[in-house]
């Protein structure tokens, strides 16, 4: 059995004393959402803070609301069973209620959050194991370590971001805001992620406090698609999240592609707009626009040995589930998952 180290737990009523708790005792503390994933990493000894603060306490962080121009603000401690289920997300940001509700299993919906899904630490089945097996190994790159793993000689750590509400907000065009002892920060969602799967652009004590969704126009649609060994539990080995944005008689207006679980940080598929912009959903040339958008991805996706699963089939997944989650965007059907 895996336990816990010690450690001392802080729960502020609110967001003030939390930033100020995170500062006083700086590396030494660590916030707390759902602790479905953190829970796990304490126990692997990936993280082994003094003090950790709970965010559940505090309500300006709970909560999804619509702003009078349309906008969605959704807060970072809301569950994310519930923004799977809310009509408002539903009907303004369908790829994030599709991506919230294929994230682990019933029970871990219920209990993790959407700010603890934006800022899940990135993976690699060289880095998400026990000390013991890490320290036999000599630790990796991410963790005590000096040596990649996946890449001889590699530099940069390549653990693979795996949030699947990541793409579905970089394909809504999100923006964080974080609360720190400088105040607050903006910071636009695309904005958030390195190259590096060791870092984000964080700041150290800061804290997630909502998402701002811009109001979609009315001809929006999307869908997230989610390549999974299982129907449930598994983190993705692909996640597919796509936008259409259509005008009158369903002429696309724009589009977007972005692909999460290959790198360590979520791949937008560039030259998507410009191939679909000007095309009727319905109409041949759409779907050969989709075969060369299905191209586009193949070749600008390429998944490392960073992640279980093989990656030559991740690989190939690709311009499958690019098909697949486009023509569930088209369709307003339900998310595509793997069986």
């Amino acid at each position: 059995m895996l336990r816990l180290p010690k450690f001392e737990m802080a729960e502020p009523d609110t967001l003030d004393e939390a930033v100020s708790l995170l500062a006083k005792h700086g590396d030494r503390a660590m916030p707390i959402a759902g602790g479905t994933d953190l829970v796990p990493n304490m126990k692997h000894e990936l993280f082994t803070p003094e003090l950790v603060v709970s965010l559940a306490g505090i309500a300006e962080l709970h909560g999804i609301e619509q702003a009078g121009d349309g906008s969605l603000i959704l807060g970072a401690m809301t569950p994310l069973d519930e923004l799977a289920r809310d009509e408002r997300v539903l009907r303004g940001a369908p790829a994030l209620a599709q991506a919230a509700s294929l994230v682990a299993g019933p029970q871990l919906r219920r209990m993790g959050t959407l700010g603890g899904n934006v800022m899940l630490d990135t993976r690699c089945q060289w880095y998400n194991q026990t000390h013991f097996w890490r320290q036999s190994l000599g630790y990796c790159l991410k963790k005590d370590g000096t040596e990649c793993h996946v890449v001889a000689g590699g530099r940069k750590c390549v653990a693979a971001a795996s949030n699947d509400s990541a793409p579905a907000l970089m394909s809504l065009g999100a923006t964080l805001s974080f609360q720190g002892p400088d105040g607050t920060r903006e910071v636009p969602i695309d904005d958030l992620w390195k190259s590096d799967g060791i870092y984000n652009k964080k700041v150290s004590g800061e804290i997630l406090t909502h998402a701002r969704i811009p109001a979609p126009g009315p001809g929006h649609r999307g869908a997230y698609g989610k390549l999974r060994d299982r129907g449930s539990i598994d983190f993705p080995l692909l996640g597919v999240a796509v936008r259409l944005d259509l005008g009158s008689d369903d002429v696309v207006t724009d589009a977007d592609l972005v692909v999460v679980a290959l790198q360590a940080r979520p791949v937008r598929v560039r030259k998507v707009a410009e191939t679909f912009r000007g095309l009727e959903i319905q109409g041949p040339a759409f779907r050969e626009a989709l075969d060369e958008v299905c191209t586009l991805a193949s070749k600008q996706c390429r998944p490392l040995a960073n992640i279980p699963g093989d990656h030559e089939y991740r690989h190939a997944m690709v311009p499958v589930y690019t098909r697949r989650t486009f023509l569930a965007a088209c369709e307003q059907g339900g998310p595509v998952h793997h069986v």
